[in-house]
């Protein structure tokens, strides 16, 4: 089955605006207020509220179609999901509403707590698939055993039971493994880079306290301090992206970051200003500049042969190439 997964509706429409029609699945449970939204713009979602389900229930009768559900179950994450003791009656009461389908169930690790799935977990989980359809009959056409946190395991030796879906995300665009940072064999590292240009160049003080020149005055001055350090301040700050999760160009540190500011140091030659300097990312700082509205993103193709003379468009401010 070829299809989408969306965590935020928002996302989906502009999936939809940009004429995406193939199936997309919301994977975060839907906001009660967003239910027909959820039905308008999804084909399926996953779930662990029965009030939602009954919303979105409502909502797919009035539009006329039947709309997917899938249950998420707590295996060990500790975020969403239903308690596995609970599942069986949970599937029925769903069963027994028009308008929704019961397609499958799915479960998540290595989000909240940080901790990939053992073999064990695993093998409880895909039995809670054959305990589902033992009550509620052979229904179950999706079971998402979590994320990328689970390739470890999934491309291991061992067997992978009943599940066929994982939600890969981090995986592919980052080509890491999100538990250990280790590459995944084959995957690129480099797909995406952070540009942002600098503002300010100068030499400071690592603090200049306030003193008085003539304490009967009181009229204060700024106290120098020998032994300042290059900095290099851009037009980017925690608004922008997770400022921990950058990597830093070779020679620079982390001086600090503000909302809209970022200050490394360096001791090279210091970049002129209007200059770019660029970024590798983790997945946070990745997934929240992809979000944020001040940052161009630029898509390039294959890059340029070796011969080609041709120099890359000046990015403007903030970009992700």
């Amino acid at each position: 089955m070829v299809g989408l997964a969306e965590a935020r509706l928002s996302n989906v429409r502009k999936l939809r605006k940009a004429g995406m029609t193939c199936p997309v699945t919301l994977i975060r449970t839907p906001m009660l207020s967003q239910a027909a939204q959820v039905v308008q713009s999804c084909e399926t979602s996953y779930n662990t509220e029965i009030v939602v389900i009954s919303a979105l229930a409502a909502a797919a009768i009035r539009k006329g179609s039947v709309h997917g559900i899938v249950l998420m179950v707590e295996m060990g994450d500790l975020r969403d999901g239903i308690l596995p003791q609970n599942l069986q009656d949970f599937a029925q009461r769903v069963m027994q509403m028009s308008g929704v389908a019961l397609k499958g169930i799915g479960t998540n690790f290595a989000c909240l707590n940080g901790l990939g799935p053992t073999a064990l977990q695993m093998a409880a989980f895909c039995a809670l698939a054959n305990e589902v359809e033992g009550i509620c009959g052979p229904i179950l056409k999706i079971v998402s055993g979590g994320s990328s946190a689970n390739l470890p395991w999934a491309l291991g030796d061992g067997a992978t039971g009943r599940v066929n879906d994982l939600r890969l995300g981090e995986a592919i665009l980052l080509g890491v493994e999100p538990v250990s940072g280790d590459q995944i064999g084959g995957m690129h590292t480099d797909a995406f880079t952070l540009v942002a240009e600098v503002i300010e160049t100068d030499a400071k003080p690592p603090f200049s306290p306030i003193a008085l020149i003539n304490p009967t005055r009181e009229r204060p001055r700024i106290v120098t301090h020998k032994g300042a350090s290059a900095r290099v301040i851009l037009a980017m700050g925690h608004q922008d992206t997770d400022i921990p999760g950058l990597a830093m160009p070779v020679g620079s540190t982390l001086i600090g970051a503000t909302s809209d500011h970022l200050i490394i140091g360096t001791p090279r030659i210091l970049p002129k200003v209007g200059s770019e300097m660029r970024f590798q990312m983790n997945y946070s700082a990745l997934m929240r500049a992809m979000a944020v509205p001040d940052i161009t993103v630029k898509l390039l193709g294959n890059p340029p042969a070796r011969s080609s003379r041709r120099t890359p468009d000046k990015v403007e401010h903030l970009a992700l190439v």
